[in-house]
């Protein structure tokens, strides 16, 4: 189960629209269909990793790949949980039939 809680200000700054913290959701705004599943995809990933680890990796790949590409916007979007949520966040039925550990 998800929690989802809309916020006036981002709890880390930046521009984004929403945060997923260990499945609890935080949006400026009430999202989507296709925004929400992006951050469903993102809970997922985080349940099957017990959610710390996800996010120790999360935060190593980010900052690899920052180094690599010089510029947070690639690094960002080049993280394979990133990834695998912006590659599906249109098929709403990609949960259904997702396979664990399979982020692309």
């Amino acid at each position: 189960m998800n929690y989802i809680r809309k916020i006036k200000k981002h709890p880390f700054g930046g521009n984004y629209l929403a945060i997923n913290l260990f499945g609890f959701i935080f949006t400026l705004r009430d999202l989507d269909d296709e925004e929400l599943n992006h951050e469903l995809i993102h809970s997922a990933q985080q349940r099957e990793l017990l959610y710390l680890p996800f996010f120790i990796w999360y935060g190593i790949e980010w900052l690899l790949l920052y180094f690599k590409y010089k510029d947070w916007t690639t690094a960002y979007f080049n993280i394979r949980f990133e990834r695998e949520a912006y590659n599906h966040q249109y098929d709403l039925n990609y949960l259904k039939k997702r396979k664990h550990f399979h982020y692309s």
